[in-house]
């Protein structure tokens, strides 16, 4: 299946954001440390040019630990970003959130204007936690579930800073359909628009091949199955999920499996990693030309038969 999103607000957001981005300073963006890629807006880097961006990596602390830094280090290839390994537990890390958008501007610290700064993020990546850490007050709106923050808010932060929040946005069109369902998979997409066992068969898939080893511990299983369907059928007797008859729930037992990968139990994961991204934006890039030499061999047939 093809997963795409439209909601209306989002576009809304999008064009607010395009408007904002001329009159600040410094862009912050809240990644999924899972899916540093995914999370990312493609739209930023065309919007912001050469502004300097932070990349907030929230939730690491659910993320591979050795994946975080190799995405901190790739993400600040691009020297106009500088990447940080974050998590809302670590409350006095978060705080220096406005020392790290001083540092690109010493001389404000001199002619005491302030540092206008947007910060962005997709959908339930956390940023409105963050937010209220900052500002070391209760601000921005939290909630467990996609799209909460709904406007902008302008908020004073210590050191000079002033912070921009926006809606959470996600863009309208997945070209790459695997990071749409690694943004289902952590709940970014709000969980009625893809099924359940759609989003488990695949992170099962990648899980096998990745994580073997965290699957095994967590499940108690000796070897691990080979194949998405029969792996959580594995786990799905030995958590009981069953209907009348002995047959596993797959749909019980794919929210349960979503779930626990979501809050970390089955351990610590990341769902992507700069190479695999590298092999999928080729991927990507080449179906994007089947479809153009398509659409130029349609139209010219079609004014071949006007003649």
């Amino acid at each position: 299946m093809n997963i795409n999103w439209f909601p209306g607000h989002m576009h809304k957001a999008q064009k607010e954001i395009r408007q904002l981005v001329p009159e600040v300073d410094l862009v912050i963006e809240v990644l999924d440390a899972r899916l540093p890629y995914s999370s990312q807006n493609p739209l930023l880097q065309k919007i912001r040019g050469t502004k300097p961006c932070i990349k907030l990596l929230n939730k690491s602390d659910l993320a591979d630990q050795e994946l975080n830094q190799i995405w901190i280090d790739e993400l600040q290839k691009d020297k106009t970003v500088k990447a940080y390994a974050v998590n809302t537990s670590d409350t006095g890390l978060i705080k220096q959130v406005p020392e790290w958008c001083q540092q690109w501007f010493p001389e404000r610290a001199v002619n005491k204007k302030p540092i206008q700064v947007m910060i962005m993020g997709i959908p339930n990546v956390g940023k409105s936690t963050l937010i209220n850490i900052m500002a070391e007050r209760s601000i921005a709106k939290t909630g467990n579930e996609a799209a909460v923050t709904k406007r902008q808010q302008r908020i004073k932060l210590p050191g000079n800073v002033i912070l921009h929040d926006t809606p959470g946005v996600l863009w309208p069109r997945f070209d790459n359909q695997n990071s749409a369902f690694r943004l289902a998979v952590t709940g970014a997409i709000k969980d009625h628009v893809v099924e359940a066992e759609d989003k488990a068969f695949f992170a099962a898939e990648y899980l096998i091949a990745a994580y073997p080893q965290l699957l095994k511990d967590r499940y108690e299983l000796a070897e691990i199955p080979q194949e998405p369907y029969d792996l959580l059928v594995a786990i799905g007797q030995r958590r009981g999920a069953l209907q009348t008859g002995g047959r596993v729930d797959l749909t019980r037992i794919s929210n349960l499996f979503l779930n626990e990968l979501r809050l970390g139990q089955i351990g610590r994961i990341t769902l992507e990693t700069p190479i695999m991204m590298h092999h999928e934006l080729l991927e990507v890039a080449e179906q994007q030309r089947i479809r153009a030499e398509k659409k130029v061999a349609r139209l010219a047939n079609r004014k071949g038969k006007k003649r």
